[in-house]
Formats: structure tokens, sequence, C-alpha cells
């Protein structure tokens, strides 16, 4: 590093930009090759607490220090926007960096807590780190100073280190109530508005749809329920030349977490994966979908699904529930490729009536389409255990066909039977279940009471010596694990029975759906993921002397339609 009498500023790339200082000749001796670190550093947390802990005054007193001690070569280090729990600051790690080098000499902070506030490391660098590198450190305003360790102030310096550490804690303790609150209130928490929305000028906690961008939002579900994936869908909207979200919220002005891409129709499959599994889209706000461990583990870790609390209605829907669940079930789905790369609509939706294990899709040996079928897994690893059912996906795609024209057909001209005879099915299918989920519900909240008897009653035996302590902690751990698996079934069974009590509602809708392929003369992927939930295939039947092949289609949200009694019916 090179001598010079200017002081200058080695910013890394920091979220939230500083004003560098003006260059200015400072009147120091005794210059050498080593620098004066002067390290500045303000989160989010302590701009709030005023002018006072601002860059530029941090700055202004650091270098006024350096000037009246003499210390030679000033070099501002600046982390701008980050919390003192967090080490791996660029700004920071640049000025480790450079003492690791060799270049540093002294290092000069406002105080102890703008170093950080975690008591233990920012110990480990004052007492250990700095130390190594032969690096002297001063905490101005706490009256530290490496170079005087019988100095009362730096014996003060742990106690001082832990009211920082306290003060980070309390401070992350606040603002995670603050958020709690305002999440379980409805408020979205995310400060980034998804792609496909808008913030509503009147009312900036609202959200509001962007047309073109929810035009590509509502493109990408279509794609999926088409049978293509992400990678598929990437690749389209690149030739396509559509912008991605970030070039997108770019160019409308929009501040966005991350920078601007060199290629503005750069899509990647991971950002068409965020899109897709999106619930926000649904017009609902989604908050508390991560959390982390403490405030000083970082990471955002994936919240399941029952600690999150989402709000319908919340916003304007840019897509329907029933293809968000759909798009979430085609996810879910393996599509089993050939050796030729291809892969079936039908993938993941075909099961053997017999064994009930999915068919593996595959291929002949010349790879044609023609050649194309559909085979029972379990028979391919235990030809004993269940027979073939084989069926070519042509014929299946006809069978399918076949299947949803009759049925679309009938609702169009019986529409009223049709529904008579859906209501009666379903009507006694779900009492039936709902029934045996009371009996269940029953049992698994009895238990539950139980166990909370059984932990008072230990808890009292413990207390009194009668069960000992490796005893007790055996018996509460096993009664804690049964209690937390019951009340997970307790949730379960809740939903399945709203749900259960719920379907005479998927009659209506199922019968609007049909209603717009009445007369389809062509099976897309899309018709078959919208309507079809499950299709079960029989072995072949080869008494007639014919190979003649059945199958039982399990339509989404009604189940399997009684097609041949209808038909019966129709006839009589």
């Amino acid at each position: 590093m090179t001598q010079t009498n200017n002081f200058d500023t080695m910013m890394p790339a920091n979220p939230v930009p500083t004003v560098a200082p003006i260059k200015e000749v400072t009147d120091m001796t005794g210059a050498t090759k080593q620098i004066t670190a002067l390290y500045c550093r303000l989160s989010q947390e302590d701009e709030r607490s005023g002018e006072s802990l601002s860059i530029e005054n941090q700055k202004s007193i650091l270098l006024q220090y350096a000037r009246e001690l003499h210390f030679t070569n000033p070099v501002f280090f600046v982390d701008d926007g980050y919390s003192g729990t967090n080490f791996d600051r660029p700004g920071f790690q640049q000025m480790l960096a450079e003492m690791e080098a060799g270049h540093v000499k002294v290092c000069i902070t406002k105080d102890l807590s703008r170093l950080g506030r975690n008591s233990s490391l920012v110990g480990l660098y004052t007492s250990m780190t700095f130390p190594k590198y032969g690096v002297r450190y001063i905490a101005i305003n706490d009256n530290f100073d490496s170079n005087d360790p019988n100095s009362i102030n730096n014996d003060f310096a742990g106690i001082k280190n832990w009211f920082n550490e306290f003060y980070a804690r309390d401070t992350s303790r606040k603002i995670r109530a603050v958020q709690k609150a305002k999440g379980e209130k409805g408020l979205p928490l995310t400060t980034n508005v998804p792609y496909g929305y808008a913030k509503d000028p009147d009312d900036p906690k609202h959200w509001v749809i962007d047309p073109e961008a929810a035009g590509v939002v509502k493109r990408i579900f279509d794609m999926c329920m088409e049978g293509r994936g992400p990678s598929q869908i990437a690749r389209q909207l690149k030739e396509d030349k559509i912008f991605t979200p970030t070039a997108y919220h770019k160019r409308q002005g929009r501040n966005t977490p991350n920078a601007e891409p060199e290629n503005p129709y750069g899509w990647c499959s991971s950002t068409v994966v965020g899109i897709l599994e999106r619930r926000e889209y649904t017009g609902c706000v989604v908050n508390f979908k991560t959390y982390t461990n403490s405030i000083w583990d970082k990471k955002q870790r994936d919240n399941p699904v029952e600690n999150q609390a989402i709000f319908p209605d919340s916003h304007e829907r840019i897509i329907e529930d029933e293809v968000f669940e759909k798009v979430q079930q085609i996810r879910r789905q393996r599509h089993r490729k050939t050796k030729s790369g291809r892969s079936s609509m039908f993938s993941g939706l075909v099961y053997c009536s017999d064994c009930g294990e999915k068919l593996y899709y595959g291929a002949t040996n010349n790879y044609r389409t023609e050649g194309a079928f559909f085979d029972c897994s379990l028979h391919w690893k235990h030809k004993d255990k269940c027979g073939t059912h084989y069926i070519r996906e042509k014929v299946l795609q006809q069978l399918v066909l076949q299947h949803i024209q009759t049925v679309t057909g009938y609702i169009y001209s019986h529409e009223a039977h049709f529904r008579q005879v859906m209501e009666q099915q379903l009507h006694a299918e779900s009492e039936k279940q709902i029934a045996a989920n009371r009996k269940a519900l029953e049992r698994s909240e009895k238990r539950i009471s139980e166990l909370k008897r059984l932990f008072i009653k230990i808890y009292e035996d413990n207390a009194s010596g009668k069960l000992s302590d490796e005893r007790f902690d055996m018996m509460s751990q096993t009664y804690e694990a049964e209690q937390k698996e019951l009340e997970g079934e307790v949730i379960r069974l809740q939903k399945e029975i709203e749900v259960q009590e719920t379907q005479i509602q998927n009659i209506e809708k199922f019968i609007q759906k049909a209603s717009q392929y009445v007369g389809i003369e062509e099976l897309t992927p899309y018709v078959l993921h919208e309507l079809v939930k499950a299709i079960y295939v029989d072995a072949p039947d080869k008494t007639s002397g014919k190979r003649r092949q059945h199958i039982h289609i399990q339509y989404d949200g009604l189940g399997f339609i009684p097609l041949n009694e209808l038909l019966t019916n129709e006839k009589a």
C-alpha cells in the first residue's frame, strides 16, 4: 500500500451507499506505509437513535481524533446498514484482510459497539486477532486502548461488551414483537411487493394488480398446467424476450433487493419456481414464511405451513385457488422420463387398480412415440406380487378422452340429473367418512387430555421424590412426543372434516369446468390436469379372445363418476 497524506474511504459494496468525505491534506508526522483504519458502522436500528450515530458523524469524530493524536494514513472502512450481531460485513472483512496483509497499524472506532454487539466475538478480536497482527485498537468514547493493558477502562471492556450485546438482544426482541403484532393483523411483512403487484398509491400497505406483470404470472401458471417444467417455462420466456422480475421492476423505477441483471431476459428455473409456489397470487397475505434461530444466526429457514399466518382476500387475486392447488399437485408429481428424454402428460396420474402402485412410463427399443406405454411399478420389481397392467400411452389417451367426452356430454344434456346423482353419492360418502373422522378426532382429543393429566402426575411424583429425575425426563419426553403427534393429527382431521362438509360445492365447480370442454376433440395437458386427479388401470381382459382394457377416472373434487349407471338410466 502506497504512502499518502490524503485520507481515503475503503467501501466495499454496501447495501446503503455513504457519502465519501472530501479529500484533504493532513498535517501528520511520522508517516509510514501502514494505515490507520477508521471503522464506521451503522445499522438500521442504530439509525433510529438519531443523528449522533450517523456515518458522517462517526467519520468526523474518528478523523479529528486521528489528527489530534497524529495517526498516519487514515483510511475509512464503512458498513452502512449492517447489524452489530453480524460480523460478515464487507467493510469489516476488508479491514481484516488488510490487517492480515500487514497493512494496518492502528484501528479506531467511535466505541466498542461500532465494532460489534457480540461480547464473545468482540473480545476475541480485541484480545487475540488484533494483537496477533500487531494492530493497536482504540474505542474513543469507551476510553479503550489496547496499548494500555493496565487501564481500568480496559478491565471494564468486557462488561461494556456484555451491555452492548444485551442492547442488541433487547432491540431484536422489540423488533420481533412489533413484526409479530403487524403480521398477526394481516399486514404484509415483506417490503418487496411480489412480481405481478404494485403498491396502492393511496395505501402503500395494500397491493394492486400490475396488469403487464400479472399477465406473465398467469402465463407461467398456464404453461405449468400444460405440463411444462420450470426449465422449459424459463426457456420460453427467455425466447419471447420477457423481462425478468428484477429487470422489469428496475424499468418501472422500483427498488429491488437484487442488482440489475446483465441479461434482462435471463429467466432461470428458480425464479419460475418462486412464482409458482407463491400463495400471494391467490389474494392472500402470507406472513412468517421464514424464521431465524437467533440474532446470531441470520440464516432464513422455511417455516412449516401450519406456523404461517395466512389472510385470504387481502388483495385482488391473479390466480384462482383451484389452479394454484392443481399446480402444486403437478409439481409434487415426478415425471419419469424415458431414455429418449421424453415424458408423458399422464406421468404421476396413472395407478394400478389392483395394488394401487403407480404405473411407470416407458418406451420400446425404437423409442417411437407410438410404442410408449405404462406398466405397474410393483410388477416391474416383483412380478409375483402383481400382474401386468400394461397399457399403451396412445390407448390410454383415447380412453381418457372418450371418458371426458361422455361425462361432459352427459352434463350438457342432463345437468340436473347429474347433479342429483353426484349429490347423493357425495353425501353418502361424506357422511361415512365424516363419522369415522369424528370418532378418530374424539379419540385423539381424549388422549391429549389424558396426557395432560399424566404430565401433572409425573411432575408431582418427581417433586415428592417418588419418581427419579432420569425416569421423569424419559417419561415426559415420551408423553411430549405423543402429544405433539396427536395435536398434528387433530389439525389434519379437522381440515378433512371441513373439506368433506363442503364437498357439495365441488359439484358446482366441476360442472362449470366441465361445461367448457363439451365437444372436446383433443386431450391437452391443461384439460387433463384441470379435470382429472387420478387414473386407475385394470389388468387386460382377454376372456373374449380380444385384449380389452378398462380404466377408472377419479375426477378432481368429485371422485369416481358412476358413468355406467348414469348411461343406463338415460337409456331406460
